[in-house]
Order: structure tokens, then sequence, then C-alpha cells
């Protein structure tokens, strides 16, 4: 249930404000003590890099196990109220649709308008971008944020607790800020690896759910294998070739690889088709999620039969 309801508190009322918002917080010790790893030599910046990544993520997992334990105290529903509270600042979908949308509201008015939206949700240059290219660039990043900060999180929080969406929220985090190549090739390389780690399972389960939503066809896990693999990312690739291939458009980074080449080119229809995909496709997974925990607590709660004091007959 707290799945559930984390759900409908990031649909009415979206991210806490900034102050307050634990991701915030992550971010800001990463910048602070990642300030200088691009300063060291390569073995030096690789071993501050994964030591202050190791200290991060020990203080993340030990304030939400705490938080965890005061929960476990609390009435059933109050604690479930508090651990939606708790669960939601660690995945954005509302913040996610919101500014994908605002990226193809942007692009109605001019290009340039559209790119300068564009950079605040992607990391590569928008300078020369098309119309058309703007619109591929934003549902890249629409189905890769689909797995990296809406299912993985849920999916950790499934597995392992508050604690388990947390660190890893805050390994994303630290990819995000600390994994990219050249200056932080090296200050940044324990940070990227263990987010390919992390999201292994996330991005492909995201890219079956995106299917199996989206337009079905027999051979549709076979092109999308062919497809992911076009992409450096080892996970990245996963979810979107998925919803490239489920809306049936084209994706791709100019120069560098493109997904479902046959695909239309992705119009303004395209994009809220997408949002609605991704939208559907997120809830789907939660209730699914949620259905799975649920059945698991009751299995765990039911009594073991005591055991008979008949003999049984040899």
């Amino acid at each position: 249930m707290s799945v559930l309801l984390a759900l409908v508190v990031d649909a009415i009322w979206g991210e806490p404000p900034v102050r307050w918002h634990p991701v915030v917080w992550m971010g800001t010790y990463l910048q602070r003590v990642g300030r200088s790893l691009p300063d060291f030599a390569p073995r030096k910046a690789l071993l501050l890099g994964a030591a202050y990544w190791l200290l991060g993520a020990l203080v993340v997992a030990l304030v939400y196990a705490m938080a965890a334990a005061l929960v476990a105290k609390l009435s059933p529903w109050l604690g479930v109220v508090v651990t939606a509270l708790l669960l939601k600042p660690l995945f954005a979908l509302r913040m996610l649709l919101r500014e994908v949308a605002a990226v193809d509201t942007a692009l109605d008015q001019d290009p340039e308008s559209g790119r300068s939206r564009l950079r605040m949700i992607v990391s590569r240059d928008t300078s020369d971008l098309s119309a058309g290219e703007i619109r591929e660039s934003a549902l890249e990043s629409l189905a890769e944020n689909l797995s990296d900060s809406v299912i993985a999180p849920l999916l950790w929080f499934a597995l392992l607790g508050l604690p388990g969406a947390a660190v890893y929220r805050y390994a994303n985090t630290a990819d995000a800020l600390w994994g990219y190549r050249g200056r932080w090739e090296w200050g940044g390389k324990f940070a990227a690896r263990v987010d390919d780690v992390f999201n292994l399972v996330p991005a492909r389960l995201t890219a079956i759910a995106l299917l199996l939503a989206g337009r079905w066809r027999w051979n549709a896990f076979a092109q999308l294998r062919r497809e992911a693999t076009r992409t450096p990312s080892p996970n990245a690739g996963w979810p979107m070739a998925a919803l490239a291939l489920s809306l049936n458009v084209r994706l791709g980074k100019p120069n560098e690889y493109v997904l479902n080449p046959s695909g239309r080119e992705p119009n303004r229809a395209a994009v809220r088709q997408a949002l609605r995909h991704v939208q559907r496709v997120a809830v789907m997974f939660a209730l699914v999620l949620a259905v799975a925990m649920g059945a698991t607590a009751t299995s765990r709660a039911s009594p073991v039969p005591a055991p008979s004091s008949l003999q049984v007959p040899r």
C-alpha cells in the first residue's frame, strides 16, 4: 500500500521543497566532496571517489534504516502513511512527465526555446539540434528516467525497503554528478560502475513493461535486444529502444547511434502518446509491486501450523 500511496502523493503534490528534499542533500554532499576529484592523479582520484561514495552510502543507509525501524513501531496504517511520505522523494514521476512535456511546449514557440528547455534534462550538446532531434532527445530522457527515477527506486524499495531505495537514489545521483568521461574519468568511475550494477535489472524490466504495454509484436523482444545494444551504455539503451519500438518512432543521438531507424520521426502527437504510455507503465508497475509486496507480507504473517502429535505409520 505504501507504494500506491506514494504514487498518489507524487501525482497530487509532486516534489517536496528543495531545502527538505533528501536527494538534494545527497547531491550537495557529492558536489562538495567531489569538487577536487578531477584534479588528482588517476589512481588517487579513483580511490578517493570510491571512499567518498562509500561514506555517503553508509550514512544514507543508516539514516533510512533508523527511519524504517521507527516506522515499524507505529500502528500498521500510520506506518503505511509515514513510509509513503518517506518513499515519495526517492522517485519522481510527475516531475519527469512535466519536464518532458515542457520541452515540447517550448518547441512550439521556436526551436531555440526547445533547445534551451531540453538542456535542463539532458547533458548532450543541444545547440544544433533540429525540432525532430529535440523531441528524440526528450523521449530518450523520458525512457531512461522512467527506469532510473521511477521503476528502479520502487523495485529496490520492494526488495530492501527504504534503505534500498535511498541507497539506489544516492548511487544514481552520484552517477549523474560524477559519471562522465574526460575530467571525471577516474574520480567518477566507481560511481558509474555501481550505478550500472544497480540498474541492470530495472532497465530491462522497464523495457519489458514498455513493450508489453505498447505495440506488441512476436518479434519485439528480438528487436529490443538488437536495438538496445546500439548505445554505449549497458542499461540506458534498453528502455530507450523499448519506447522507440512500442511507439514505432526513431530515437537517437546525432553522430553516435539511431534506435529503430525505420520508425517515424517523433512529432508533438508522438510526445503526448509517449507521456501517456510512460505514465501507464509506471502505474501498472506500482500496482504489480503493491500486490506482490502484499502477498509476501501476508504469507510471512500466516501462522505456521503446529506439528501433529500423531505418529506417522511406518
